[in-house]
């Protein structure tokens, strides 16, 4: 049997002047909404893997400052069509460690991750308005912790330094 395993993402919740920063996605779904986010790499702790994907889909530098939150859904994923036909949906899990921090500078000419159309600011309102539209059912909660003001220290992950030099066999 194989062994479950979660995939682990990151996410930005970067607000400015009331508005939240989201990312327009082509998905298997359509036209969806999400925080800035992705999967976490090999190699990388989960606040460096926030400032990746955020510098990735929306061209701006984020440096993360706190977490907002570890959270974890589980959904049925219909298969994309340019995958092989299955019988069943399959089964995903995320593990999404979502952070706050400070929006930097913006690199005009750097290209967006594929399937990002843009990015674009909307306030709470517009956001849980929009349930429908989003990419995953986490991305209201992490909004709604961060308006409620939920931070947690980095220092809250400890990142063991094999994962940047990992030891030898």
């Amino acid at each position: 049997m194989p062994r479950w395993r979660p995939n682990v993402t990151v996410a930005a919740v970067i607000e400015r002047d009331g508005r939240f920063m989201l990312v327009e996605e082509h998905t298997a779904q359509g036209l969806r909404l999400n925080t800035p986010a992705g999967h976490l790499d090999p190699g990388e702790t989960p606040a460096e893997g926030c400032a990746r994907e955020a510098l990735e889909e929306t061209a701006h530098h984020f440096v993360p400052t706190a977490l907002v939150g570890v959270y974890i859904a589980r959904f049925q994923r219909p298969p994309s069509s340019g995958e092989e036909r299955r019988d069943s949906e399959e089964d995903v899990t995320y593990l999404r460690f979502a952070f706050a921090g400070t929006l930097g500078a913006f690199e005009p000419d750097r290209a967006l991750d594929e399937g990002i159309v843009r990015t674009l600011w909307m306030t709470p309102d517009e956001i849980r308005a929009s349930v429908d539209r989003h990419r995953s059912p986490l991305l209201l909660q992490c909004i709604e912790d961060h308006l409620a003001g939920q931070r947690h220290p980095l220092d809250l992950i400890h990142t063991d330094a094999s994962v940047h030099a990992p030891p030898k066999a």
